[in-house]
């Protein structure tokens, strides 16, 4: 199997001396250079994305692709954005992962355990195999977050689950048909409306919204033509990535 990992952006840059390996997508055989990711090879193989792909990053989960390598009797699953080919995969791509989502009102619900186990019941048949930690592209303790929706830690598989991307890896493998990300969004939900402190800055900002403060710049905005927006745009006050303590120099709109 190849260890390179070598891809760089949304152009195929090749290595000097690439080598060029077999890979089947969609039931066909493609010769393809072996530094490239799975997204990346489909599209060198003369394919083009109009589902299942997104930030092409790692980022949004809306890649999943399942694959087996000629020889293994083993089912793989990955991101397309992340994961490098090897010589004879045989891949198909899922535009979403098909697990059930409960049909809830936010409004109407309870942060406990109970209310966890009666919406997501399968999440008391885990066994603890971890598979769906060892499946998650983003290195998430899905098994552990899990285990504690079960004891009705809403705060801690709240934040133990916070990178999830939503691409259903976890429940490709979950042998128990966990759909653990919905799982994890839900108590994430819960969090943040029953559980986290209010922010006040966010209660005295949406009354300056409600009040009509800002309907003025915004006016003044829709009223520019696209030259004046991006020029606008580009000449803005960036926030610096160390922003602790930063205000912008301009407050007009503050």
């Amino acid at each position: 199997m190849s260890t390179q990992t070598i891809a760089s952006g949304d152009t195929t840059i090749l290595p000097e001396g690439a080598k060029f390996i077999p890979v089947y997508v969609m039931g066909k055989k493609y010769m393809l250079p072996e530094t490239l990711t799975i997204q990346k090879a489909i599209e060198y193989a003369g394919f083009q994305y109009v589902r299942s792909c997104g930030c092409r990053g790692g980022i949004c989960g809306a890649c999943p692709t399942v694959w087996r390598v000629i020889g293994d009797y083993q089912l793989h699953f990955g991101l397309a954005c992340q994961t490098v080919i090897e010589e004879n995969m045989v891949l198909a791509q899922m535009p979403f992962f098909p697990a059930n989502r409960a049909d809830y009102k936010l409004e109407e619900l309870e942060a406990t355990a109970e209310t966890l186990s009666l919406l997501y019941p399968e999440i008391l048949k885990c066994v603890g195999c971890n598979t769906c930690t060892r499946a998650c592209p983003m290195e998430i303790d899905v098994m552990g977050y899990i285990n504690s929706a079960m004891r009705g830690d809403i705060t801690r598989a709240a934040r133990q689950s916070f990178d999830c991307i939503q691409c259903g890896m976890c429940s490709a493998r979950c042998p128990a048909q966990i759909a653990h990300y919905h799982v994890a969004q839900l108590c994430r939900r819960l969090y943040g409306k029953y559980v986290a402190p209010g922010a006040e800055h966010l209660v005295s900002r949406v009354s300056e919204v409600e009040a009509g403060k800002y309907e003025g710049a915004l006016e003044a905005l829709t009223g520019m033509d696209e030259p004046k927006l991006k020029e606008l745009y580009v000449a803005r006050e960036a926030e610096p990535l160390d922003s602790e303590g930063w205000e912008p120099q301009d407050k007009a709109n503050l």
